[in-house]
């Protein structure tokens, strides 16, 4: 007689999906990368060719003229993208997403602190983008059929990212760089209509309006703003880079020519409008979109697809990397955040506010890399052991769980930008200066406390450290 063969428990396509991002690292602590330099650099490509750095562009002329713009566009990048490769650089070498990296200077729970500014200032990011794509998206329909509704197309683009997020970093790792390559495609040829159309000394000679209000150093700061707005997502996408030299050599190509690309085609294609007569309404996509047609508008909508899949995954990965637990797991996160994401898209007025939006990323986050980067590099000697993986207790625990030093260094720090941004203006902006002062207090603070790292460091990935390495480099303090 044949014997039955026990039946297998059918489980739910949810589940096999939950564990499958489990199983492949989508949960708590460090992921082992695999990627190489011109995958990361496609990933970086993509996320900055996005709607918002190309309007970013669009404030700059005619406040200032287009090449000084030009100018401050690369100026800022590079100094920007400076401190974003550092970060980055941390998440190769460790694995470990931004957020959670800051557990090593702020201490085990003193990074709830940044985690908690992180998902809301992400969180403001994906509702601005899936907006922008909305308001195009309904331009182009109402064009075409009188129907508008700018709501419902910003709730269905943002839908769409939530989609596509919820795939984890192999889902990004395969659809961003094709995504890159269109999109590039299509700046080629506005670019092209635009200097066919004028000359390039017709747009050094665009008109400049003093009245605007900008100057060469107001552009570089909100440049310098762009990359650290980016720079909070920097760990999570260069620890999927299988060395140092490809995540930092992909991510610092990917985000510089993004950068320079999308802000210099927002300030070109504003000038365009204005060398056509038009007036200059800065961040507004239907005004350059009306004066290049479907293929500017197919940028912004694949930009945003592009980015804000990016930005979704970094709020979840965040949330998921703040304590170890078997609660918090990444899809259930995902969808979570997903759907006030896509609420949140329904809130158009918030686009107004976008200039003042990016101050605050540059107040809040300066003086937290500021630390990150002096305590990793100069006072930990590039290692952070497993402790920093632990729920309390061990190296990272300082003061009950908070290092009350990077605190208020934090405190300080963001209190100088938003002084200097606002009531006290300074000859060279505000982030450089921030930058530098959160650094050196934190740094003499670790130097007075006989913090500074002494012996041989140790050059391995949190996956490979063994308890008993742990404890080498902090032999001869």
């Amino acid at each position: 007689m044949a014997t039955e063969q026990p039946t297998q428990p059918r489980t739910s396509a949810y589940t096999r999906l939950s564990n499958h991002l489990e199983k492949n690292s989508e949960g708590y602590g460090p992921l082992r990368g695999t990627l190489g330099t011109g995958r990361i650099g496609m990933i970086w490509l993509a996320a900055n060719l996005v709607v918002t750095t190309l309007l970013t562009g669009t404030l700059f002329v005619p406040g200032v003229s287009w090449p000084l713009a030009v100018g401050m566009i690369l100026l800022g990048t590079l100094i920007g993208g400076a401190v974003l490769v550092l970060i980055g650089n941390m998440g190769t070498r460790t694995g470990l997403p931004t957020m959670s990296l800051t557990k090593g200077s702020f201490g085990l729970r003193g990074s709830f602190l940044p985690v908690a500014a992180n998902v809301i200032i992400l969180m403001g990011w994906s509702w601005v983008q899936a907006m922008l794509a909305g308001v195009t998206v309904n331009f182009l329909v109402e064009q075409a059929t009188g129907f508008s509704n700018p709501v419902l197309f910003s709730v269905l683009c943002q839908l769409l990212v939530v989609c596509l997020a919820i795939f984890g970093h192999a889902g990004i790792a395969r659809v961003e760089p094709w995504l890159a390559l269109v999109i590039l495609a299509f700046m080629g040829f506005i670019f092209v209509s635009a200097f066919t159309t004028f000359t390039p000394s017709d747009f050094v000679t665009t008109p400049v309006d003093p009245e605007a209000g900008w100057t060469g150093v107001s552009v570089l700061d909100v440049v310098i703003a762009t990359a650290i707005s980016w720079t909070v997502l920097s760990a999570e996408f260069n620890r999927l880079a299988k060395s140092s030299t490809a995540g930092m050599v992909g991510s610092a190509i990917g985000y510089t020519l993004s950068t320079v690309l999308a802000m210099t085609l927002g300030a070109t294609a504003i000038a365009y409008v204005v060398l056509n007569g038009g007036e200059a309404v800065p961040f507004d996509p239907t005004v350059i979109v009306a004066a290049f047609g479907a293929p500017l508008a197919i940028v912004i909508f694949l930009s945003v697809m592009a980015t804000n899949t990016m930005v979704v995954y970094g709020m979840v990965s965040s949330v998921v990397n703040m304590v170890p637990s078997r609660r918090v797991t990444f899809l259930p996160t995902a969808l979570v955040l997903g759907v006030i994401s896509i609420l949140g898209s329904t809130w158009l007025a918030l686009l107004n506010q976008f200039t003042a939006f990016l101050v605050l990323i540059s107040s809040l986050f300066i003086p937290v890399f500021a630390v990150m980067i002096v305590d990793y590099y100069l006072v930990r000697r590039r290692h952070y052991g497993t402790d920093i993986l632990r729920a309390n207790g061990g190296d990272y625990w300082f003061s009950k769980g908070v290092n009350i030093a990077a605190v208020v260094v934090w405190a300080v720090g963001a209190a100088v930008s938003l002084i200097l941004t606002y009531s006290l203006p300074s000859p060279i902006g505000a982030t450089i200066p921030t930058f530098v002062i959160s650094a050196l207090l934190y740094l003499v603070w670790a130097a007075a406390t006989g913090r500074m790292e002494r012996g041989t460091p140790i050059d391995k990935h949190l996956l490979d450290l063994a308890p008993s390495q742990e404890q080498e480099p902090r032999a001869d303090r």
